[in-house]
Formats: C-alpha cells, sequence, structure tokens
C-alpha cells in the first residue's frame, strides 16, 4: 500500500472519528427506501493487544503514533412498516434506547432484533432485570449460535436475557455468501459468516437496487485488519476460519461495490471497500 495512500486513509477514519459525539453517536446511511442509523454506543482508546497476530512492523505502519480509538456499534433500520434493530450493544446506561428515542422509535415500536451473535456487547441490551427491552419484537438469531451458547457451552447470561422473549425467539440457518439466497425478511438476507463465534451472521440488506452488508464483528481493529485480514482478534474463537469469513465478506464486498457497516469500525461506521495489494482500503461513507 503506498504511504500517501495510507495516511489518507487512517486521517479519513481518525477524523471521522472526531464526529461521533457532534452528531450524537447517530450516522445515517439510505439504502434504497431503506433509512439505515448506524448507533455508536460507546468509544474508548484502541488496545493493540487485541490483535497478537499484527507484529511491531504492523503495528507501526497502520496504528498512528497517537493511538486510535474502539467503538461499539448497533444499527437500526427503518424499513417501510416495520423498525428492525442489528444488535443492542450492551444495555449499558440506555445508550442504545435513547439513540433509538431519537430517532423517533419508541422500544415498543422495535418489530425485529437480528443478532449477528451472543457477545454480550451484542445482545445484553435485549433486556435487563428479567424484562424484554424490547417486548414486541421478534429476536432472529442463527441456529448454530443459539445451539452452541444455550446447550453446548451454555451461557447463563444469554438464557436469561432471552428467556423473557419466549416463543419469540427464532432461530435460522443462514444462506451461505455468494450461493442463492433466501431472504429472512423483505429486504434482509441473512449470511453465515462463521469463525468470530460459531454461528456469527452478517446482514446483506437491499432495496431498490442498493445495497450495505452490516457485518457485526467481521474485524475489531479496523485500521490493521482491514488492510491485513489474516489477522485476528483474541476475540475470535476459531481464529482461522475468522480469517477466512473475514476474507471472503471483504472480497465479496469490494468485487460487487456493496458498502459494509461494522459493530466496531468507528464512526460513522459505514463505508465501501476496495481491493488493496494482498489486503484491502476502507473508505468511510459521508
Amino acid at each position: 500500500m503506498k504511504k500517501e495512500m495510507i495516511m489518507g486513509t487512517l486521517f479519513s477514519v481518525i477524523v471521522a472519528c472526531g464526529f461521533a459525539s457532534e452528531s450524537g453517536g447517530i450516522f445515517s446511511f439510505r439504502v434504497g427506501q431503506f433509512d439505515v442509523f448506524m448507533l455508536v454506543e460507546s468509544e474508548r482508546e484502541g488496545n493493540t493487544n487485541i490483535i497478537p497476530g499484527a507484529d511491531e512492523a504492523t503495528l507501526r505502519r497502520f496504528i498512528p503514533a497517537e493511538g486510535f480509538r474502539h467503538t461499539a456499534n448497533a444499527f437500526l433500520i427503518k424499513a417501510p412498516g416495520q423498525n428492525i434493530l442489528v444488535d443492542t450493544g450492551t444495555g449499558s446506561g440506555g445508550v442504545i434506547l435513547e439513540r433509538i428515542k431519537t430517532l423517533g422509535v419508541e422500544p415498543d415500536k422495535v418489530d425485529v432484533v437480528l443478532l449477528t451473535h451472543l457477545h454480550w456487547d451484542h445482545f445484553g441490551g435485549l433486556g435487563s432485570d428479567g424484562k424484554a427491552n424490547f417486548p414486541n419484537a421478534k429476536v432472529y438469531l442463527s441456529d448454530r449460535e443459539h445451539e452452541h451458547f444455550t446447550r453446548i457451552a451454555v451461557n447463563q447470561r444469554v438464557l436469561d436475557v432471552l428467556e423473557p422473549y419466549g416463543a419469540n425467539i427464532i432461530t435460522f440457518e443462514p444462506c451461505v455468501l455468494g450461493a442463492a439466497y433466501r431472504e429472512l425478511l423483505p429486504g434482509i438476507t441473512a449470511i453465515a459468516n462463521y469463525g468470530h463465534t460459531p454461528g456469527h451472521t452478517v446482514f446483506l440488506v437491499e432495496n431498490s437496487g442498493a445495497k450495505l452488508i452490516i457485518a457485526g464483528d467481521f474485524l475489531h481493529v479496523a485500521l490493521v485488519q482491514f488492510p491485513n485480514p489474516d489477522i485476528s482478534a483474541t476475540f475470535d474463537m476459531d481464529q482461522s476460519a475468522a480469517a477466512a469469513s473475514r476474507r471472503q465478506i471483504l472480497d465479496y464486498a469490494a468485487r460487487n461495490n456493496i458498502p459494509v457497516g461494522g459493530m466496531h469500525i468507528v464512526y460513522p461506521g459505514i463505508g465501501n471497500v476496495e481491493a488493496d495489494g494482498s489486503g484491502y482500503r476502507f473508505i468511510p461513507a459521508r
């Protein structure tokens, strides 16, 4: 990657990060007739210890001396007649709840919650004190993810948060990337992206010819993992599979010119992907 290209990308990402507080932690993006909102729940100083596969030379090349930011995001999709939340954050401080209220959506007006996976910073906001935060929502997650965390490696917090939703928990088998797709909901297709967790899922949003991939935890340190997709994070349960899934989704997005949104990409959290040598380059949306 050329030095000026690296610095331009770094500058774009760093500057964009500064806009999060000014915007109220919300970035809006249009996908056909769908309004998509990236919602920042939290933002803090980043830590390169979570990508132990990155050597010092790689870190010096891609991480600026002043450091970088780490974010946790969720997404709200306003589709005709339906409000869809993709992940919920941890629920800490009620931040995501306040973000959606700012957008005119009360929690009881969320019709669907799509979960990319069952790590706390993605499902914790589903409920508190034994109650559902989105009492009228159907909650969708992949059958493999549900099986792993409720029956194989049982996570009590998962059980506790899902319990109030009862029969409104809906499991599904995601589609295979690039194969024949079947919509999970009108305009939304679930695609398997296994590795980060056993059933990690990304969602392809499509309307009126426009598309967006909401890619969950396909990466954690964007400045390093876009140009070096084979480097995995400590949070990836199967690091080899996560790297392969990450490269597949980046290649697909780049070849098909589909913007990507991520739960750990700093504000605006959405952008285009371009192939660059053996890796990729991220161009934040404006």
